[in-house]
Protein backbone atom coordinates (compact mmCIF):
# COMPACT_ATOMS: atom_id res chain seq x y z
CA UNK A 1 0.00 0.00 0.00
CA UNK A 2 2.83 2.52 0.66
CA UNK A 3 4.56 2.10 -2.52
CA UNK A 4 0.47 3.71 -4.14
CA UNK A 5 0.81 6.48 -1.72
CA UNK A 6 1.97 9.78 -2.59
CA UNK A 7 4.71 11.00 -0.16
CA UNK A 8 4.93 14.69 0.13
CA UNK A 9 7.84 16.79 0.85
CA UNK A 10 7.88 20.27 3.16
CA UNK A 11 10.68 22.62 2.05
CA UNK A 12 11.51 26.05 3.03
CA UNK A 13 13.36 26.46 0.01
CA UNK A 14 12.63 25.52 -3.62
CA UNK A 15 16.08 24.30 -4.87
CA UNK A 16 15.53 20.97 -2.71
CA UNK A 17 12.86 19.83 -4.79
CA UNK A 18 15.50 18.79 -7.99
CA UNK A 19 17.27 17.23 -5.02
CA UNK A 20 14.68 14.63 -4.04
CA UNK A 21 13.70 14.36 -7.36
CA UNK A 22 16.87 13.35 -9.05
CA UNK A 23 16.91 10.85 -5.80
CA UNK A 24 13.63 9.42 -6.72
CA UNK A 25 14.99 8.68 -10.14
CA UNK A 26 17.48 6.72 -8.73
CA UNK A 27 16.40 5.14 -6.32
CA UNK A 28 12.47 4.73 -7.06
CA UNK A 29 11.26 5.34 -10.55
CA UNK A 30 8.09 6.28 -11.08
CA UNK A 31 6.94 6.98 -7.48
CA UNK A 32 5.09 9.96 -7.04
CA UNK A 33 6.44 12.90 -4.75
CA UNK A 34 4.22 16.14 -4.09
CA UNK A 35 6.40 19.36 -3.20
CA UNK A 36 5.15 21.45 -0.75
CA UNK A 37 7.17 24.77 -0.33
CA UNK A 38 7.01 27.41 2.28
CA UNK A 39 10.04 29.44 2.25
CA UNK A 40 8.22 31.50 4.80
CA UNK A 41 8.49 29.18 7.50
CA UNK A 42 12.23 29.13 7.83
CA UNK A 43 12.00 33.27 8.54
CA UNK A 44 8.79 33.16 10.43
CA UNK A 45 10.47 30.32 12.99
CA UNK A 46 14.31 32.22 13.54
CA UNK A 47 12.46 32.81 17.05
CA UNK A 48 10.77 29.32 17.64
CA UNK A 49 7.75 28.19 16.14
CA UNK A 50 4.37 29.99 17.94
CA UNK A 51 1.08 28.54 17.95
CA UNK A 52 0.17 30.04 14.80
CA UNK A 53 3.17 28.30 12.57
CA UNK A 54 2.53 24.98 14.59
CA UNK A 55 -1.41 25.11 13.35
CA UNK A 56 -0.18 25.64 9.70
CA UNK A 57 2.43 22.93 9.77
CA UNK A 58 -0.05 20.84 11.49
CA UNK A 59 -2.65 21.62 8.35
CA UNK A 60 -0.04 20.92 5.95
CA UNK A 61 0.85 17.49 7.25
CA UNK A 62 -2.43 16.59 7.94
CA UNK A 63 -3.90 17.15 4.62
CA UNK A 64 -1.51 15.14 2.88
CA UNK A 65 -2.38 12.00 1.21
CA UNK A 66 0.78 9.71 2.85
CA UNK A 67 4.23 10.39 4.25
CA UNK A 68 4.90 13.55 5.08
CA UNK A 69 8.94 13.98 5.17
CA UNK A 70 9.88 17.60 6.22
CA UNK A 71 13.45 18.99 4.96
CA UNK A 72 13.83 21.68 6.83
CA UNK A 73 16.16 20.88 9.89
CA UNK A 74 14.54 23.85 11.75
CA UNK A 75 11.12 23.20 12.00
CA UNK A 76 12.09 19.92 12.34
CA UNK A 77 10.53 19.01 15.72
CA UNK A 78 7.37 20.69 14.90
CA UNK A 79 6.29 18.76 11.67
CA UNK A 80 7.46 15.30 13.86
CA UNK A 81 5.07 16.31 16.23
CA UNK A 82 2.45 16.97 13.72
CA UNK A 83 3.39 13.14 12.26
CA UNK A 84 5.94 14.17 9.38
CA UNK A 85 9.25 12.57 9.08
CA UNK A 86 12.01 14.51 9.91
CA UNK A 87 14.93 14.66 7.00
CA UNK A 88 17.74 14.22 9.62
CA UNK A 89 16.05 11.82 12.07
CA UNK A 90 17.54 8.63 9.82
CA UNK A 91 20.73 10.32 9.59
CA UNK A 92 20.90 10.71 12.93
CA UNK A 93 20.27 7.62 13.67
CA UNK A 94 22.92 5.89 11.28
CA UNK A 95 25.39 8.50 13.24
CA UNK A 96 24.30 7.43 16.30
CA UNK A 97 25.05 3.56 15.42
CA UNK A 98 29.04 4.75 14.21
CA UNK A 99 29.85 4.24 17.82
CA UNK A 100 32.24 6.91 18.34
CA UNK A 101 32.83 11.06 18.50
CA UNK A 102 30.56 12.77 15.67
CA UNK A 103 31.63 16.12 14.41
CA UNK A 104 28.27 18.01 13.38
CA UNK A 105 28.43 21.24 10.89
CA UNK A 106 26.01 23.43 10.16
CA UNK A 107 25.08 26.62 8.49
CA UNK A 108 22.26 28.04 10.64
CA UNK A 109 22.03 28.99 14.27
CA UNK A 110 18.39 28.21 14.44
CA UNK A 111 19.38 24.52 13.23
CA UNK A 112 21.96 23.79 15.77
CA UNK A 113 19.38 23.10 18.49
CA UNK A 114 17.22 20.55 16.81
CA UNK A 115 20.11 18.97 15.21
CA UNK A 116 21.81 18.60 18.37
CA UNK A 117 18.71 17.28 20.43
CA UNK A 118 17.82 14.74 18.16
CA UNK A 119 21.31 13.12 17.81
CA UNK A 120 21.31 13.16 21.57
CA UNK A 121 18.06 11.20 21.82
CA UNK A 122 19.48 9.04 18.97
CA UNK A 123 22.77 8.13 21.05
CA UNK A 124 20.55 7.77 23.71
CA UNK A 125 18.46 5.34 22.11
CA UNK A 126 21.34 3.29 21.03
CA UNK A 127 23.13 3.55 24.61
CA UNK A 128 26.14 4.98 23.25
CA UNK A 129 26.77 8.53 24.38
CA UNK A 130 29.93 10.10 22.12
CA UNK A 131 31.04 13.87 22.60
CA UNK A 132 29.85 15.68 19.41
CA UNK A 133 31.85 18.14 18.15
CA UNK A 134 30.08 20.86 16.72
CA UNK A 135 31.51 23.14 13.61
CA UNK A 136 29.53 26.19 13.15
CA UNK A 137 29.84 27.53 9.15
CA UNK A 138 27.09 29.80 9.58
CA UNK A 139 28.88 32.73 7.75
CA UNK A 140 28.84 30.80 4.42
CA UNK A 141 24.96 30.26 4.75
CA UNK A 142 24.66 33.69 2.93
CA UNK A 143 26.24 31.84 -0.56
CA UNK A 144 23.23 29.51 -0.60
CA UNK A 145 20.54 32.21 0.13
CA UNK A 146 22.29 33.61 -2.92
CA UNK A 147 21.67 30.71 -5.16
CA UNK A 148 25.85 30.23 -5.16
CA UNK A 149 25.56 26.66 -4.50
CA UNK A 150 28.93 25.44 -6.19
CA UNK A 151 30.51 27.99 -3.82
CA UNK A 152 28.99 27.01 -1.13
CA UNK A 153 29.20 23.41 -0.72
CA UNK A 154 33.23 24.08 -1.77
CA UNK A 155 33.92 26.52 1.31
CA UNK A 156 31.80 24.07 3.43
CA UNK A 157 33.50 20.76 2.18
CA UNK A 158 36.96 22.48 2.88
CA UNK A 159 35.91 23.73 6.42
CA UNK A 160 34.48 20.15 7.36
CA UNK A 161 38.17 18.59 5.82
CA UNK A 162 39.62 20.72 8.52
CA UNK A 163 38.33 19.91 11.06
CA UNK A 164 37.89 16.72 10.79
CA UNK A 165 41.93 16.33 9.72
CA UNK A 166 42.25 18.17 13.75
CA UNK A 167 39.99 15.34 15.56
CA UNK A 168 41.07 11.80 16.50
CA UNK A 169 39.13 8.40 16.00
CA UNK A 170 35.62 10.05 14.58
CA UNK A 171 32.88 8.00 14.39
CA UNK A 172 31.13 10.12 11.51
CA UNK A 173 30.56 13.18 9.91
CA UNK A 174 27.19 14.68 10.10
CA UNK A 175 26.22 17.10 7.88
CA UNK A 176 23.27 18.87 9.47
CA UNK A 177 21.29 20.71 6.87
CA UNK A 178 19.93 19.21 3.37
CA UNK A 179 21.79 22.38 1.70
CA UNK A 180 25.07 20.93 2.66
CA UNK A 181 24.56 17.02 0.92
CA UNK A 182 26.62 18.86 -2.13
CA UNK A 183 29.61 18.77 0.11
CA UNK A 184 29.82 14.98 1.18
CA UNK A 185 31.51 14.22 -2.43
CA UNK A 186 33.78 17.04 -2.00
CA UNK A 187 35.10 15.52 1.13
CA UNK A 188 37.07 12.62 -0.07
CA UNK A 189 38.24 10.65 3.12
CA UNK A 190 37.87 12.64 6.33
CA UNK A 191 38.67 9.26 8.58
CA UNK A 192 35.00 8.68 9.15
CA UNK A 193 31.62 8.18 7.56
CA UNK A 194 30.16 11.44 6.05
CA UNK A 195 26.12 11.17 6.47
CA UNK A 196 24.37 13.38 5.00
CA UNK A 197 20.28 13.41 5.02
CA UNK A 198 18.65 13.51 1.63
CA UNK A 199 18.65 9.66 0.28
CA UNK A 200 18.30 8.20 4.20
CA UNK A 201 14.88 10.40 4.72
CA UNK A 202 13.52 9.51 1.15
CA UNK A 203 14.34 5.47 1.84
CA UNK A 204 12.57 6.29 5.00
CA UNK A 205 10.06 8.02 3.74
CA UNK A 206 9.28 5.53 0.75
CA UNK A 207 9.30 2.68 3.59
CA UNK A 208 6.91 4.53 5.45
CA UNK A 209 3.13 3.53 6.11
CA UNK A 210 0.35 5.93 7.09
Amino acid sequence: MAGRMTLTLIHTTDVHKATFDALRDRIAPGKKLRHVVRPQWLSQAQGGVDARLQAEIDGAVGRADGPVICTCTTIGPAAEAAGAIRVDQPMMQAAARTGGPILLAYCLDSTWEPSLSLLDRALQAEGEPQKVHPLKLTQYWPLFEAGEVEAFTAVIAGEIRQAAAALNDLGAVVLAQVSMAGAAPLLGDPGAPVLSSPELALRAGLDAKR
